[in-house]
């Protein structure tokens, strides 16, 4: 993890899937409103290419975290450092996820199915449980997008699996109501992400909206 020397009072932002789309676009976005970004990504040389924007945008520098969400080791460790450095969280965005391909329910493919899962249940799971003290340290605030696609035809992996994710973010919604953190399950309008993409390869990207006006939107509406 790289980072730059930063004032304990600095707002604090973690964004989980910061490489592209939507969790690039509110990594941005928070950089903007004045929040240092945390930056997890598998792919080290597009959080390099987030930091590039950030800084040419005026923001602080980035720390940059190239990890995978479902290695388990490794995000205990980042929740640690931040602990240790920092004292908590402000925000956490959510957007890490696994997009299998397309097909009918009685052939998806099993490793398609564990992998959709991994990343975005059990690894959800596993981070509602580090990031939860973290974000109550700061009155933070948790944002894990919804995509409701269960029930949709051909999307038995990711449409279930984004399913389960939300579900239990809500369940952490209502049991933190009282004690904190704020958790909010924005719904994003169609974007020409990668992962819409491979699910709609002929689409006009040109009638979905940016990434960055909806990542605005979904800001404006948390107060943030």
């Amino acid at each position: 993890m790289t980072h730059d020397t930063h004032d304990q009072d600095q707002k604090i932002a973690l964004v989980t899937g910061a490489s592209r789309g939507l969790g690039s676009a509110l990594a941005e976005a928070l950089a903007k409103r004045g929040y240092h970004i945390i930056a997890v990504a598998r792919t080290t040389g597009a959080l390099e290419e987030l930091d590039d924007r950030i800084r040419a945008a005026g923001g602080h520098p980035a720390t940059l975290a190239p990890m995978d969400v479902i290695e388990s080791p490794a995000m205990l460790q980042l929740t640690k450092a931040i602990a240790e450095r920092w004292g908590g969280l402000d925000v956490w965005v959510h957007t890490a996820i696994h997009a299998a391909p397309l097909g009918p329910a009685g052939h998806v493919d099993g490793k398609d199915w564990t992998k959709s899962f991994a990343v975005n249940a059990t690894a959800t799971q596993n981070l509602v449980g580090l990031m939860e003290p973290l974000l109550r340290a700061r009155n933070g605030t948790a944002i894990i997008p919804d995509d409701p696609r269960g029930g949709e035809k051909f999307f038995g992996a990711y449409g279930a699996s984004k399913s389960a994710q939300i579900s239990l973010a809500k369940s952490w919604q209502a049991e933190a109501e009282r004690v904190g953190p704020r958790v909010l399950t924005p719904e994003p309008a169609p974007m020409p992400t990668a992962t819409r993409g491979r699910f709609y390869p002929g689409e006009d990207r040109a009638a979905l909206s940016p990434c960055a006006d909806e990542a605005e939107k979904i800001l404006a509406d948390a107060g943030l």
